[in-house]
Parts: C-alpha cells; sequence; structure tokens
C-alpha cells in the first residue's frame, strides 16, 4: 500500500511527526483496502498581485491558488491542514459527497472551524466518484481571496473512460475577482451594504495576459474549468479551436462540441481539444454573462512550434443572450453506456421511472432586515448558530436549531433571520425546484449529493411544466444554475444520511443568508447508514467539553 507526503510543513515541521502517528490511530473509520493519499497543507497570508495591485492572499503552502489535489475512485485524502491566519479557518470539498459522514464536509453547520494556530485532520473518501472539483474556504469571506484549488478524481485503472488518454490534463481554475482585501468586502456586508461590480477576471491566480499554456501541435488535450469566482457566470473559449465537453462534474457526457461555454458560479466541466491550427499563439479568452459591463481577461494558449504571438483582437462570446445559454444547458446530457466510477454503464440507474415522494419548491428573494441588506430562501435568511448544527444534533443539545425553520414552499412573505434547516427523510426520492422570480441568474449547490437537472425554463413552474423534465439522460451533477426569471427542477436520491448545506454560490447573497441546512435522518444508528462522530473532530460552542470517541 503506497504512501504519500505531499507539502512542506513552512513551520509547522515540528507537528508533522504527531500528524503521522494521531492520523495512522484515525484511519479505522475508513476502508483499509482502498489507498491513502496523505496531504500537509500550511495555510497563511501572503502578498498577492493577480490584478497588478497588491492585496492579502490566501495561500496553502505558499501558492495561490492551492495545489491540486489527485486522486483516484475510492481512495482515502488524510489532509491535515494548519491554521496559520490569525482567524478561524475552514474548507469546504465542493461536490465532494462525504458518504455517511456530513461532519467533515467543512461548512460551519457541520464543523468547527479551526482556531488560529491549530490543525486539523480531514479524512475524506471519494468513494464511488470520478470527475472534476474543487476546494475552497467557506468561512467569513476567504474566498474573496484565495485558498482554493482543483480536485481531480481518476476512474481505476480497469474502469474504461469513453476517451483515449489525453496528452495533457491540466486545471483551469476562471472567477471575478476584487482588488480589495477580503476583509474590506466583508466590512461592506456587514455594515449591510451591497458589493460594488468585481474589478477583473482570474484564470488560475492570474489576470490579463497571465496565464499562458505550451502545447505540441496534433495533440488533445484536456482541461478541468472550474468556475470559483464570487458571482459571475463566465464564458470560456479558445481562439480557433473547439472544445469537446466529456464530463461535468463527476458525470461523463454525451461528447458534444462547443465554440464557447458557459461555466456558471460553482460549476466545472471538463473539456478537450485538439491542438490543429497553424503554429502559432492563440487567445484563451474569459468573459462575463449577464452583465450590463463586460469584463474580460485573456491567456495565451501557446504551440511549442509557434511562428508568431497573438495577433488581432479576442474573439467575442455570447453577453447577455438567456436563450443561449439555456439552449447550451439542454444540450449537456449524460453518457448513458459509459462506465461511472463502477463498470456498470452511467444510465443503468434510470431515476426517471421512479416515482418522487416529495416536491420542494425554492425561491430567493432580496430585502432589508433592521436597516441591512440580506437575502433569503423561502423567506428565511440564515444565521449561524454558536454552534455545528450536526454536533448539535449528535449530542442532543437543544437550543441550536428547530428542524422545520424553514418552509418546502416559497410563503410570500417578508424576509425573517433564523437558523433554517429543512427535514428529509432517508432514502427518499423527491423533486427539488428553484423559482428565481428575479432579474439575475442564479446558481445552487447542494453538498452531499449529485443530483439530476431533469427541467429548466422561464416563468412559473407548474405542474405542467413536469411535461417537458428530461426522465432518460438528463446530466447528473452537483451546481444548477437558475436564469433570470426562470425555473430549474432536479430529482435527488436521498441516499445520504447528514446535514447538507444548500446555498447560493453568489458568495455575498450566502455570506447573507441566502442558504438552509437539508437533515437527511434515518433513526437507526448503523454504520452503514451514517458513520460515528470523527474521534478527531473539533469541538466548539454549547458542544465544547462533550466528548467523541477514544482515540
Amino acid at each position: 500500500m503506497p504512501l504519500s507526503l505531499v507539502g512542506g510543513g513552512g513551520g509547522v515541521g515540528g507537528a508533522l511527526c504527531a500528524f503521522v502517528c494521531v492520523t495512522l490511530s484515525l484511519l479505522s473509520i475508513v476502508n483499509a483496502e482502498d489507498p491513502y493519499r496523505f496531504f500537509n497543507w500550511n495555510v497563511t497570508y501572503g502578498d498577492i498581485y493577480p490584478l497588478g495591485v497588491k492585496q492579502q492572499g490566501i495561500l496553502i503552502n505558499g501558492q495561490f491558488p492551492g495545489p491540486d489535489i489527485h486522486s483516484v475512485t475510492n481512495d482515502n485524502l488524510i489532509i491535515n491542514v494548519f491554521n496559520s491566519l490569525n482567524e478561524p479557518f475552514l474548507i469546504s470539498w465542493s461536490g465532494i459527497q462525504q458518504r455517511r459522514n456530513s461532519y467533515v464536509d467543512g461548512v460551519f453547520g457541520t464543523t468547527c472551524p479551526i482556531p488560529p494556530g491549530k490543525n486539523y485532520t480531514y479524512i475524506l473518501q471519494v468513494k464511488d466518484q470520478i470527475g472534476s472539483f474543487y476546494y475552497f474556504p467557506s468561512l467569513a469571506f476567504h474566498k474573496a481571496a484565495g485558498g482554493f484549488g482543483g480536485i481531480r478524481i481518476l476512474s481505476r485503472p480497469r474502469i474504461p473512460v469513453p476517451f483515449p488518454d489525453p496528452s495533457g490534463d491540466y486545471t483551469v481554475l476562471i472567477g471575478d475577482w476584487y482588488k480589495s482585501n477580503h476583509t474590506h468586502l466583508k466590512g461592506i456586508l456587514d455594515s449591510g451594504r451591497k458589493l460594488p461590480f468585481p474589478d477583473g477576471i482570474l484564470i488560475n491566480g492570474r489576470g490579463p495576459n497571465g496565464y499562458s499554456l505550451t502545447v505540441e501541435q496534433g495533440k488533445t488535450y484536456r482541461l478541468r474549468i472550474s468556475n470559483v469566482g464570487l458571482q459571475n457566470s463566465l464564458n470560456f473559449r479558445i481562439q480557433n479551436h473547439k472544445m469537446k465537453l466529456v464530463e461535468v462534474e463527476g458525470t461523463h457526457t454525451l461528447q458534444t462540441t462547443y465554440s464557447s461555454l458557459d461555466v456558471h458560479v460553482g460549476q466545472s466541466y471538463s473539456v478537450l481539444f485538439t491542438a490543429d491550427q497553424p503554429g502559432q499563439d492563440y487567445y484563451i479568452v474569459v468573459s462575463s454573462r449577464f452583465t450590463s459591463k463586460v469584463l474580460t481577461t485573456t491567456g495565451t494558449l501557446h504551440y511549442s512550434n509557434s511562428a508568431g504571438p497573438v495577433s488581432g483582437p479576442p474573439p467575442g462570446g455570447p453577453t447577455i443572450q438567456v436563450d443561449w445559454s439555456l439552449n447550451q444547458a439542454r444540450s449537456i446530457r449524460t453518457n448513458l453506456t459509459a462506465s461511472g466510477p463502477r463498470p456498470n454503464p452511467q444510465g443503468s440507474y434510470h431515476y426517471g421511472l421512479i416515482n418522487t415522494t416529495k416536491t420542494i419548491r425554492l425561491a430567493s428573494s432580496a430585502g432589508q432586515v433592521n436597516g441591512k441588506q440580506r437575502y433569503a430562501i423561502n423567506s428565511v435568511s440564515f444565521i449561524a448558530p454558536d454552534t455545528p448544527m450536526k454536533l448539535a444534533d449528535y449530542f442532543k443539545i437543544g437550543g441550536v436549531f428547530r428542524v422545520g425553520s424553514i418552509s418546502d414552499n416559497p410563503t410570500g412573505g417578508g424576509i425573517y433571520l433564523d437558523t433554517s434547516v429543512m427535514g428529509a427523510d432517508y432514502r427518499a426520492f423527491i423533486e427539488i425546484v428553484f423559482q428565481n422570480d428575479e432579474d439575475i441568474l442564479q446558481s445552487y449547490h447542494l453538498d452531499g449529493y449529485s443530483f439530476w437537472v431533469v427541467g429548466m425554463d422561464g416563468g412559473q413552474w407548474t405542474s405542467a411544466s413536469r411535461t417537458q423534465y428530461n426522465l432518460r439522460d438528463a446530466v447528473a451533477r452537483t451546481t444548477v444554475q437558475v436564469y433570470p426569471k426562470s425555473w430549474s427542477a432536479i430529482y435527488i436520491a436521498l441516499d445520504n444520511v447528514g446535514m447538507w448545506n444548500l446555498r447560493t454560490e453568489f458568495w455575498a447573497r450566502q455570506y447573507l443568508g441566502q442558504q438552509f441546512y437539508l437533515r437527511v435522518y434515518t433513526a437507526s444508528t448503523s454504520l452503514r447508514d451514517e458513520y460515528p462522530i470523527p474521534k478527531n473532530a473539533l469541538l466548539c460552542g454549547k458542544a465544547a467539553g462533550h466528548h467523541t470517541r477514544p482515540l
């Protein structure tokens, strides 16, 4: 069983031996047959200049963005995070399902923050997953300072992949960005105001003309593109090159070819492209969508035999056209004959033949509460308690949250503050409809799950809207967009017990309350349904002083 130890300590090496010793005693909760990958991360502040001005960035082992995580289906990831910041810190793992283990999801509802100067070892298993995802800091407004990086989960060697191995496989993190420090942006939100429009767009942490990718003529490459930004949908394109979509957040897709691709905030796509053009340099272009002012940044695709630099203006892309984006979204479908994480075809689970047991309708709203800007789902604007709800649930601590504190249908009432938790039954098969009556595009993510995006359209959803659902080959993913004045519908098999965050990926709105927790519950105490609390779980708030299990 090979072990790999990745990354340096950067001033925390003295704790490394203790980390390894403690880690080896923690491995009893994971499957001993699957490989382990060890990561040792030190989180610090450092100076960065992505848009040409100095600002405070969050670095992992000195890197901005942070290091990629490379893994294989079912690997156990042992990630020791030293918090060298002067404030609490948490990392969440967008798209990693944390099977039976919401305790390590890395959002405040499930996981106590890592105190300054302390460390915490995440023990994750990428159980029955493949694909392209990312991690990010979930507390405060840290996401606006960095601390994010790519996650890739490769198929096991014996599982066929529906395309030949590419000549190169690259993570491409795109996102809107501010020149202001995250502390300044957080202060704006805390004072009850809205954020200004972002200042630019980054590609892998670099501003205009800062990113370059070298390719060899005639070869094919894979790009794993994630929008890790704060609010804006982005369009990605490569001058004179076509992109073949092959995977979306863990699902092999029909291999449709696009000249440009809309990547909404929080989403991840894998594309293949072939360096089949004359040997020179070409623009890589990322631009904002559905904004009155269009932000654009460029990088360079450099052929190793290039005869010259990029020339002329960067190729234009779609700007405010909703129908164009909606039609593209509908064209993204599952490859039913390809294997997923297991050798059986992705289409072997016939989701469209299962009767849903419940419909949940969710509507966003914006408004003022006590003179300050807030955002809500079904009129409830989430406020975090002093104790993670998952810990309060486990230790049976009262007064932290109440199941049913958010309705499963829009109320139409004014916004109010509460610690919103919605109850759901383990193994139910449910429909969720996101109704967006606002004039902005929205993007929603659910931790712990992959879901089928069965429909989306303009106007108000009604039961008659189900006649247009795709019940055969809808794409299964973790983040779905909802177009302005429109709806999107998803199906979910609730097969993962835990406390799961459902949130907008528009980060200022998430910070100001547009989120809640879905408590998928069973009375069973069997390990087949949910792991016990991790032995090394941090305990805070009203859970402080309780005990997990003996090490």
